[in-house]
């Protein structure tokens, strides 16, 4: 089977190219995802059987004065992809996002759940949903990444432990904390089950709150987390609004006869060695 992988610079395309023999690999440099012909034409002259799209504008606060340009890539483009592997017989993986919901509800969101987007990103990245939908794919849902090729809250918290006797960090927004490298096994089996297409909840298990994750990467450190200090939202207010439950259900892993995610302590731990 061969894969092309689209936003392969990124953390998880590194991570998913890494796990796939001869996979082709293409970066931000290599392919333009803005641009619909250069798009078409890569999955012409490839004509993978999978492409997975780990392209995407991930600047939350940045969209919400300049969405057109978040849309060309997370939505447009998106449309280019889909057509490419329709007319190709490829199937595509679009990895899209928490952000699609707005957060009031007060338990795990459904795969099936209605849609709300609180925010610039997450109205984009739910056109690249409905882009998507069109074609033979999975729509893989994640939230909260880390990993070892690329920034994150993780190693933020690790860089301010060292800098900071003290840091203030927000309690009243839970979600799943989610590892780029058990995110792309899964995306990889999920491919390679043949379970049905549609929508997936990528996200490692269990919840906490952005301080809980930052008092655990403390312990990691053998640092004391009595040095994280909670502070609300309202605290820190950023040009984007968050979702305050970003918790999302996997029910549809085990319809498809698939495990879900470990606990996500489990896969911080496990991911500690690649994080220092």
């Amino acid at each position: 089977m061969t894969w092309l992988v689209t936003g392969a610079g990124g953390m998880l395309g590194t991570d998913l190219v890494a796990r796939l023999d001869g996979a082709v690999a293409l970066t931000r440099a290599e392919l333009d995802i803005g641009d619909p012909e250069a798009v078409r034409a890569a999955v012409r002259r490839h004509r993978p059987a999978t492409v997975v799209n780990c392209a995407a504008w991930t600047a939350v606060d940045a969209a919400e004065s300049a969405e057109e340009a978040a849309l060309a890539v997370n939505g447009t483009a998106v449309e280019a992809l889909a057509a490419a592997c329709g007319e190709t017989g490829a199937t595509l993986v679009q990895v899209s996002t928490d952000y699609v919901f707005d957060g009031r509800g007060t338990g795990p969101y459904a795969e099936d759940a209605p849609t709300a987007p609180l925010n610039a990103y997450g109205r984009t990245k739910l056109a690249g949903e409905r882009a998507a939908a069109g074609a033979d794919s999975y729509i893989v849902r994640t939230a909260w990444l880390y990993g070892a090729h690329g920034p994150s809250f993780v190693r933020t918290m690790a860089r301010l432990a060292a800098e900071r006797d003290t840091v203030s960090v927000v309690d009243d927004q839970v979600g799943q904390p989610t590892w780029t490298g058990d995110l792309a096994d899964r995306i990889i089996a999920l491919v390679r089950s043949g379970a049905p297409f549609g929508v997936y909840h990528g996200t490692n298990a269990g919840r906490t709150s952005w301080y809980g994750l930052a008092r655990e990467v403390f312990t990691l450190l053998g640092l004391d987390p009595g040095r994280v200090r909670p502070v609300t939202t309202a605290e820190f207010p950023t040009p984007a609004p968050r979702p305050a439950n970003s918790v999302l259900g996997h029910e549809r892993w085990a319809a498809a006869g698939l495990e879900p995610m470990r606990d996500w302590r489990d896969a911080l731990r496990a991911a500690w060695p690649s994080l220092r």
